[in-house]
């Protein structure tokens, strides 16, 4: 893997303009297991889908009810060594932004400025109205769940509070797609890090970078579809692997 290091910095070091792209690989020696995987919290507490969610309050407090004990059996995780990692290239300015389909926070706590994140999933460390976007806070949700039945309401409008991710059947957040295809189409490097590489559109990301002329970088821990189109491929721990940007 050394080797391979090597080749990761050196392409780092030589680029202008670095994205990272990633998944839940980078976030699991944090303690937030991938969802995916079988015997994942998924498995247990099935996500409901978006047309559900809007069906019926018993659909929507089930929803929120399962988030809850999601976000407990997670508990206050903090940022690895990939998170920091890419905060301290981004601070040299050798990256410019990280495009995430993570929902953890993780990024911006490592400390990434809010601009230079991008979450096409949305973010899991709050709620939102669907109606007026007001913000309500997780610990908020979880005592309106304690205290009466039905869902939540927004405390300004009345709408419907929903956690800031995109869920299943939900569609993808227009702007955010317009800035990761932007920062895909300027950079010259594009490290794809503890990503699947399966859902989409997400995922087209990395090629459309690749087809746009930028060097493209796959670091997971298991083979993708996309290894073949990538100028280098690292199968390791993301940790590891991006530790040698850190002092």
């Amino acid at each position: 893997m050394t080797n391979a290091k090597e080749q990761l910095r050196d392409m780092v070091m030589a680029a202008e303009r670095t994205v990272a792209f990633t998944g839940a690989g980078i976030s699991t020696e944090c303690g937030i297991p991938d969802f995916r995987s079988p015997g994942g919290i998924w498995s247990k507490y099935r996500p409901i889908d978006f047309q559900t969610f809007m069906a019926s309050a018993e659909a929507r407090r089930e929803a929120l009810t399962r988030y809850i004990k999601v976000r407990e059996s997670v508990g206050s995780p903090r940022p690895g060594r990939g998170h920091r990692a890419l905060a301290r290239l981004a601070g040299e300015g050798r990256l410019t932004h990280v495009i995430t389909q993570n929902i953890d926070g993780l990024h911006q706590a490592s400390g990434l400025e809010a601009g230079q994140v991008i979450e096409l999933h949305g973010n899991g460390t709050y709620a939102h109205c669907l109606a007026c976007g007001r913000r309500h806070e997780l610990d908020w949700v979880a005592a309106e769940l304690e205290a009466r039945p039905g869902a939540p309401h927004c405390l300004d409008c009345g709408g419907i509070v929903k956690t800031a991710t995109i869920s299943f059947g939900q569609a993808m957040p227009v702007e955010e797609m317009r800035r990761a295809e932007a920062a895909t189409l300027a950079c010259d490097l594009f490290l794809a890090i503890g990503s699947s590489l399966v859902v989409y559109p997400a995922a087209g990301f990395p090629l459309m970078a690749s087809r746009n002329g930028a060097k493209l970088v796959i670091v997971n821990r298991e083979p993708t579809d996309m290894d073949d189109a990538a100028d280098l491929v690292v199968h390791d721990d993301i940790g590891d692997v991006l530790e040698v940007f850190l002092p």
